[in-house]
């Protein structure tokens, strides 16, 4: 996914362009695509087959515009495209899938497991677990520092949501399948359809397991929080229970680990590793900028609810409206130099975590995992070197990397 300086769009066919392929983001361009998008046509629709397409907004504001209109472009119809043109079953259930008032009563009581407490008592097992596994960096062989930020991930959201630590690694696999079943690395014989089904179903029977356990000891993490949460006056049914934890479970383990790898190897390739390292005073702008640069998550979708109008084009009832938020990050009508890392960035109104009522609720959380890593580099590293093949994931939802094989040099004392 190459991304320098400056970006030359011009040759860019509009009329050829896929924005559904998941291999567009593992092999292709995605920037120089939405670069063409944004420069020729901001609001663009895409003809899927038939019977169905969607709309792609890549400018900023609009965006931003149709993340907080939330009475216009509704959620719970599906907010991502592997379900255009489905109903999706979670739709006012799930928080991700529902529109206020309803996804109010379920966010509010959640958010008091995503404060800092919540992750400032795990802080020194979280950190023991980061070192354990940049450890290897120093050895001949190195370490694919992407693996390496998939199990970071699962330890914070294992921490948070007190899931055994043995079940990490296989919750990771699964995680990973349910948001990049077309990959080649994680796709089933039996093609993309059945590797989702089979994610969703191993975890949605995982959850189930643990769900019942909590219920008969409930603690003070988020799932005994959903067990004893009301909405409309009553508590949540047990398949509304696990959809959740599915949900916040998917959330904090896709996204945090792909800023992570982004980030990281542009530090190295830009040699901005040893500046950003060397001006502690930078971390809290370096870190946004590690989010706008990743924007792990390259895509949400709405569904109209009436017909409207962006920048002039009609948009009528019932259509898909997709966002895409890498390419927001990106607008140079927001952000000067969008294609420089820029460690001292301010202002930086990046919508990493999305915008609206459904920003991310683990946004603090991510934030203090990222400031967690960055620290224990910095502290022990001089620097790094990039020893093999950099490959991209394989999904039109996240935008991140499965394999950056490096060797580290300790830092010295």
């Amino acid at each position: 996914m190459p991304d320098t300086n400056v970006i030359d769009s011009s040759h860019v066919n509009i009329a050829e362009v896929n924005l559904l392929d998941p291999l567009l983001y593992s092999h292709g361009e995605p920037h120089v695509i939405w670069d063409a998008l944004r420069r020729q046509a901001p609001v663009h629709w895409q003809q899927v087959n038939d019977d169905i397409g969607f709309w792609s907004i890549t400018k900023y504001k609009d965006v931003v515009q149709v993340l907080k209109d939330y009475d216009t472009f509704t959620s719970e119809r599906g907010s991502l495209l592997n379900l255009l043109g489905k109903k999706d079953p979670a739709g006012g259930k799930q928080m991700a899938v529902t529109d206020p008032p309803r996804h109010t009563q379920i966010r509010r009581p959640l958010q008091r497991g995503f404060n800092h407490n919540s992750i400032d008592k795990h802080e020194d097992q979280i950190r023991a677990e980061i070192r354990r596994l940049l450890s290897p960096c120093l050895e001949p062989g190195g370490v694919d520092f992407a693996r390496a930020m998939f199990a970071m991930s699962i330890a914070v959201a294992g921490c948070i949501l007190e899931l055994p630590e043995e079940d990490w690694p296989m919750l990771t696999r699964l995680t990973t399948m349910a948001i990049a079943p077309d990959d080649e690395e994680y796709v089933l014989q039996e093609g993309s359809a059945a590797t989702l089904q089979r994610a969703h179903r191993e975890l949605f029977a995982y959850f189930q397991d643990i769900v019942g356990q909590r219920r008969r000891s409930p603690g003070e993490d988020l799932i005994s929080i959903l067990l004893n949460l009301e909405v409309d006056g009553a508590k949540m049914d047990m398949g509304t229970v696990i959809s959740n934890c599915y949900s916040i479970l998917l959330g904090g383990t896709v996204t945090t680990p792909h800023a992570a790898s982004v980030s990281f190897l542009e530090l190295i390739r830009t040699d901005l590793y040893g500046e950003f390292a060397a001006h502690p005073e930078c971390m809290d702008s370096g870190l946004e900028e590690v989010l706008r640069w990743s924007s792990p998550a390259s895509h949400f979708m709405r569904y109209a609810t009436r017909d409207t109008e962006i920048r002039g084009t009609r948009i009528k009832e019932g259509e898909a409206v997709v966002v895409w938020l890498g390419s927001a990050n990106r607008d140079s009508d927001i952000f000067t130099d969008p294609y420089t890392f820029d460690i001292r960035r301010t202002p930086n109104p990046h919508i990493a975590f999305g915008s609206g009522a459904h920003h991310c609720i683990g946004h603090k959380t991510a934030k203090q995992t990222m400031n967690m890593l960055y620290e224990e580099l910095f502290a022990n590293y001089e620097g790094f070197e990039i020893t093999g093949p950099i490959e991209y994931l394989g999904s039109n939802f996240i935008s991140g990397l499965k394999h950056l094989p490096i060797r580290g040099y300790l830092r010295k004392s």
